[in-house]
């Protein structure tokens, strides 16, 4: 069986050029605080996304986080291509701002049925959809920390976006979804991330997990809550393998500077 490859090149100074997984990055800023990687994220991508609120944070947080440059240049250089939401969050001079700078702005007040991250998914998605989407990988920043149901509505966001890559970030941690029945191999950047992971069945249990390269390795293991999830579990090697018979969420620590 083929691997389904992950890697989280993203978070190095420079993606290396033979790292043989090529990705098309987008970005999606959501209403929580920035990770502090947010502008090496920016540079990576070639759409960028605030999620409504997402603005707001874009607007006051990146300066800080570049506190050598001058703020009014930070904000003119990291202009987000789109946003896009309900409207309720984002402050009336943030979206002056960026309307005058040619943000194109998607009012979708009308749908509240679906989350400000559905919302950006979906428009990245039919903004790709003459592309390979098996090379788009959707990089979620402030996508965790705050209000626990906004954080599993973000999670429910991987699950109906199954077969899109979508990877959820704090600054402490990562999420994504590992499509059951599938081989994944998931290529570990140690410099920036790990040792700390873990394996949680979502959806529904999972009768059967097999992995290779953690410190406690599961073996036709099932997982299900109630019972037994692999947390506070260890990478010990530069690859590791996971197949299972249902969807996993992967989660690694990310590391301080």
């Amino acid at each position: 069986m083929a691997a389904t490859t992950h890697s989280s090149t993203f978070l190095l100074p420079s993606i290396p050029a033979d790292n043989g997984h090529p990705r098309t990055y987008a970005l999606v800023l959501l209403n929580q605080r920035l990770p502090r990687f947010t502008p090496l994220l920016w540079k990576y991508a070639h759409l960028r996304v605030c999620a409504d609120g997402g603005a707001n944070r874009v607007y006051d947080e990146l300066p800080q986080l570049l506190p050598h440059e001058d703020a009014v240049d930070v904000r003119n250089r990291y202009k987000p291509d789109v946003i896009k939401g309900d409207m309720d969050s984002i402050r009336p001079e943030v979206l002056h701002f960026y309307t005058n700078m040619g943000t194109k702005v998607v009012d979708e007040s009308h749908d509240q049925d679906t989350t400000d991250l559905h919302k950006c998914v979906a428009f990245i998605c039919d903004d790709t959809q003459d592309q390979d989407k098996s090379n788009l990988c959707i990089l979620a920043a402030g996508a965790l920390g705050g209000r626990f149901d906004h954080e599993i509505g973000n999670i429910n966001v991987l699950c109906r976006f199954s077969s899109t890559r979508i990877i959820l970030l704090s600054d402490d941690c990562l999420i994504q979804l590992l499509q059951g029945s599938l081989r994944h191999e998931i290529y570990i950047q140690s410099s920036v991330e790990g040792p700390h992971c873990g394996l949680i069945p979502i959806g529904r249990p999972s009768r059967s997990t097999t992995t290779t390269g953690l410190q406690w390795d599961l073996t036709d293991t099932e997982m299900r809550f109630g019972g037994l999830i692999s947390t506070s579990n260890i990478v010990k090697a530069e690859k590791i393998t996971v197949q299972s018979d249902s969807d996993l969420l992967w989660t690694i620590s990310i590391k301080k500077p």
